[in-house]
């Protein structure tokens, strides 16, 4: 077995392992003719590899001991700071599919956290709510995971953290058209 990436001198024997195999990577790809393109790998594997990080730690130092999953959360942070909302709704603004929300406000209605409300003016339709112990637990939650995300970007200034969201914003918003 090689264990080139791991020992190599010129990509950092202080860095984490995921970052050292980051760097063998881009090295890698930077020697190689189109389509590759050590750039884009970089910037794509930095950022998956930092949401997969926060995520795990969000959901289990945080949301997992409440009983709560990450996109349970953040569906009744968005109840909480939107009010009744549609299950349609939801999902446009979550970057989840419909069934997804269901199956999510199905278990936090089962814990008592949201409820379902009729919309008066159409018999058919319905808007999710959070109820009274589900806006005590979003505020608990909220509270411990903004602590938390602080830590995690305590390395970057507020000018770079305006810019990272700002740039991270700009991509999403120019995102490839043809996504579901």
């Amino acid at each position: 077995m090689n264990s080139e990436p791991d020992t190599r001198p010129d990509l950092g024997v202080d860095m984490p392992p995921d970052l050292r195999y980051a760097a063998y990577a881009r090295e890698r790809l930077a020697t190689m003719s189109p389509p590759a393109d050590a750039e884009a790998f970089a910037l794509a594997h930095h950022l998956l590899q930092l949401a997969y990080l926060l995520v795990t730690d969000l959901e289990t130092r945080i949301h997992r001991p409440r009983g709560l999953t990450l996109p349970g959360f953040r569906l009744m942070f968005k109840l909480w700071l939107l009010g009744p909302t549609q299950p349609v709704r939801l999902a446009e603004i979550s970057a989840m599919s419909r069934s997804a929300v269901t199956n999510a406000v199905n278990t936090l209605e089962r814990g008592g956290l949201v409820e379902r409300r009729p919309v008066p003016e159409d018999g058919r339709a319905v808007v999710v709510a959070l109820t009274a112990a589900g806006e005590a637990a979003v505020r608990e939650a909220f509270a411990e995971q903004t602590r938390r995300e602080r830590e995690w970007f305590a390395c970057l200034g507020p000018a770079e953290r305006e810019q990272m969201t700002a740039l991270l914003a700009r991509i999403l918003h120019s995102r490839p058209a043809d996504l579901p």
